[in-house]
């Protein structure tokens, strides 16, 4: 018998003579249904305006919708086997299943119903893998559909990296990179359903090295030269007394001569250390490779306790760890504020009482935000009534402001506040810098890290509350 024939006979009419049960049709209509909303969802998405933008829409189309277009296809063949075995034990199968007849234009049309409607299948289910593939790399997924993601997902958007999608730092080049992100987002998924998960979530290992990420886009070795910080601070006396300091930072890189120097240079070699804690804040091990080939080992002499750890690579994310989710301190957001007059620096002792109420403890957003709009208005209404009269507005801000301040660094249900993320560019906050630079990191010969303000930046002025200084440098 001819291959089609004999198809025909074996496969077709059985098929379809099995197909003809109550679960095989619910599944069809299952996938029909799924088909139909799945391609209107779509041409909404493409040629629409004004669609939501809330995460969870992606979860229900990309991820829901198509598996529930799976298992209408699946109740297909499922319903096939049960009404096989259901005749099989009631001896009822038949010896000739009904006749296949392609000269009937009826079964003709059919047929034709079933090849159109596979091709539709096929398609559906191809664009459904890619959408949800892709779903899976924006930043909604990543930061906004998982609660445990919050404090993240709240403070990326107002990151330098705001625009960078998170899936560029956060999965490293090629399959491999790929796929160990997934499957340790699936694990991540079975922790917050089985509702065991760190609290709060300390990402610092997760990332792939910066070779395969922040390489991308930077060049490690870029001549930056130097750079000049002015920061601004307020007191905490009634007047709010700015004062400014001035610090020049060689950041360095590599010179068109190739010679190395400043921040970035004397880190561009091959360095080691071995750190005790998941944050990589105390580090009591620092090896580095010289260019002739040379290792220099540095021992924290202040150890007291044996030396246990993970000895790493130091990276870019070892100094920039936070680029994408800073988080702020309450003095620098005070600042910050009142700097941007976000908070009025008219208002009297503002800086000490927002300071102040930042730092206090609230158990959730919504108490944090009656007390802090409460206690700022009851300040300045019993001690200040005449500036609570006057400046009403003002206050009113500056508490909109405190608000919004504490929402965005700190999280109670997973155990993140001030201090929670450190950040290690710098060492005003954390130990930064002087987790290795500390003068307590020396060689067996006695050599240190050096320790030196000079080495890495030169303070032009320090808490100044002259603006001449400024002036004749053009930045006042």
């Amino acid at each position: 018998m001819p291959a089609f024939p004999r198809f025909r006979e074996q496969w077709v009419r059985p098929a379809l003579f099995f197909g003809n049960n109550f679960i095989s049709l619910i599944g069809g209509a299952i996938t029909s249904a799924s088909a139909f909303v799945l391609i209107g969802f779509w041409l909404v998405d493409a040629f629409g305006h004004g669609g939501s933008r809330n995460p969870y829409i992606g979860i229900l189309l990309d991820f829901l919708l198509p598996g529930l277009f799976l298992f209408g296809l699946a109740l297909i063949p499922v319903g096939m086997l049960l009404r096989r075995a259901q005749l099989r034990r009631a001896d009822k199968i038949p010896a000739a299943f009904p006749r296949i007849d392609f000269n009937d234009p009826v079964f003709r049309h059919g047929v034709d119903i079933v090849l159109v409607a596979t091709f539709i299948n096929f398609v559906i289910l191809g664009t459904a893998t890619y959408r949800g593939v892709a779903y899976m790399d924006t930043v909604s997924f990543c930061g906004q559909t998982c609660h445990v993601m919050a404090p993240e997902g709240t403070a990326y958007p107002v990151s330098t990296h705001s625009g960078v999608a998170c899936v560029e730092c956060h999965i490293g080049s090629g399959v491999a990179g790929y796929l160990h992100a997934k499957v340790n987002g699936t694990k991540q998924l079975i922790e917050v359903l089985r509702n065991h998960y760190p609290a709060p979530i300390m990402p610092n290992d997760m990332l792939p090295p910066a070779s395969q990420t922040c390489l991308h886009c930077h060049r490690a070795d870029t001549w930056i030269g130097d750079k000049i910080l002015l920061q601004t601070t307020f007191g905490d006396d009634e007047e709010n007394t700015p004062s400014r300091s001035l610090i020049l930072l060689p950041v360095g890189g590599r010179a068109l001569n190739g010679k190395l120097s400043g921040i970035h240079g004397a880190h561009l070699g091959h360095i080691e250390y071995i750190s005790t804690d998941s944050t990589h804040q105390t580090i009591h091990y620092v090896a580095k490779t010289e260019p002739n080939g040379t290792v220099t080992e540095f021992m924290d002499t202040d150890r007291r306790t044996a030396m246990k750890g993970i000895r790493r690579t130091m990276d870019c994310t070892d100094c920039h760890n936070r680029v994408a989710h800073s988080f702020d301190t309450p003095t620098h957001a005070v600042d910050t504020s009142m700097l941007a007059d976000a908070i009025s620096p008219k208002l009297p002792y503002i800086h000490q009482q927002s300071v102040a109420l930042l730092r206090a403890t609230y158990t959730s957003p919504a108490q944090a935000r009656t007390r802090i709009v409460d206690a700022l208005d009851h300040y300045y209404q019993t001690r200040y009534p005449q500036v609570w009269q006057s400046n009403q507005p003002q206050i009113a801000q500056a508490a909109a402001r405190l608000v919004a301040i504490w929402s965005q660094n700190v999280f109670p249900f997973l155990r993140v506040t001030w201090g929670t993320h450190p950040d290690n560019i710098g060492h005003d906050d954390y130990p930064g810098c002087t987790r290795c630079h500390d003068g307590s990191h020396n060689t067996a010969s006695g050599k240190s890290i050096p320790s030196d303000c000079s080495t890495c930046h030169n303070v032009l002025s320090i808490d100044d509350t002259n603006r001449k200084q400024l002036a004749d440098l053009g930045l006042q």
